[in-house]
């Protein structure tokens, strides 16, 4: 039975933020006005459920991030800090090699920024977290770490690799995938 003309249409975030996935992973980029026309919703209704790009973007950043993620994971072969480092390894190495992904950092830097970075997107909150399960799963109950250091330990780590993956978005020139990597081991060490 068809819809009465005018009748809204409800949809709930969940399926914005996939919907929103696909288009990215089609275009490099989420564009509102495209999006609520293939989400077969207004602009208004598009922006009611999601409240803002910027958001909306840090989901499906996060969303595909974290497939990605999940995959390093599974694949991961070693354990302790070198478990640590292989499923970053890993998880760079899928970012690096997702054309949608970089077609947006180069397309849209400063939103890129602005969505990776700050709190709007949340994208870099939500990898803190997971690092900070990564941590604990590759270490098991004898991590060498405090509650409250883990959470800075995960933090500064994290902050070390996204200065590797973004070094250009950020200061213009990469940095050398070797000094990071001493950086990033040299913050796993526990002080003791």
């Amino acid at each position: 039975m068809a819809s009465p003309v005018g009748a809204r249409r409800v949809v709930s975030r969940e399926q914005v933020v996939l919907g929103a996935s696909r288009f990215f992973l089609r275009h490099g980029t989420v564009d509102m006005d495209r999006l609520a026309t293939a989400l077969a919703i207004s602009r208004a209704t598009l922006y009611r459920v999601v409240h803002s790009r910027d958001g909306l973007l840090g989901d499906v950043l996060w969303l595909l991030a974290e497939r990605l993620l999940v995959r390093a994971r599974q694949q991961r072969r070693r354990g302790g800090d070198d478990g640590v480092l292989e499923v970053t390894q890993r998880f760079t190495d899928q970012l690096r090699g997702s054309a949608p992904f970089l077609a947006f950092l180069r397309g849209e830097p400063e939103t890129a920024a602005r969505v990776l970075f700050n709190a709007t997107g949340g994208v870099h909150r939500r990898a803190v977290s997971a690092q900070r399960e990564i941590l604990r799963e590759v270490h098991g109950p004898g991590a060498p770490w405090s509650p409250s250091a883990l959470d800075q330990l995960a933090y500064l780590y994290v902050r070390i690799v996204e200065s590797m993956i973004y070094a250009e978005l950020l200061g213009g020139a990469p940095l050398d995938p070797d000094l990071a990597e001493r950086a990033a081991r040299a913050v796993l060490r526990p002080s003791g």
